[in-house]
């Protein structure tokens, strides 16, 4: 499993449209095969910070996330929202053990 922790920092005018454009990218990326998990957090002191939780079948898997028209969407749709770039880091799994 490869999983992808991305912190977002949003403007605040755009919480609520990034939120719902988030929602809709983790719906459809759910349904792709390669794709386990994709959690979405909003920080509980700071509503414009956003963390996405991406859990990957394989390495495979990511780089065909970002060839899909709902990931380039939403990439096109939240990057004005954002007050700084996003940053994301690469992590491995080690507990629970197993594909899933």
């Amino acid at each position: 499993m490869r999983i992808l922790v991305v912190q977002v920092h949003v403007k605040a005018e755009c919480v609520e449209a990034f939120r719902a454009a988030t929602i809709e990218n983790a719906r459809n990326s759910v349904l792709e095969q390669g794709m386990a998990r994709f959690d979405i957090a909003a920080q509980v002191d700071d509503p414009t910070r956003f963390v996405l939780i991406e859990v990957y079948r394989s390495i495979e898997a990511t780089t065909a996330h970002k060839e899909t028209a709902h990931y380039k969407a939403w990439r096109a749709a939240v990057e004005p929202m954002m007050a700084e770039p996003r940053v994301g880091t690469w992590h491995t799994q080690i507990s629970p053990e197993g594909e899933g």
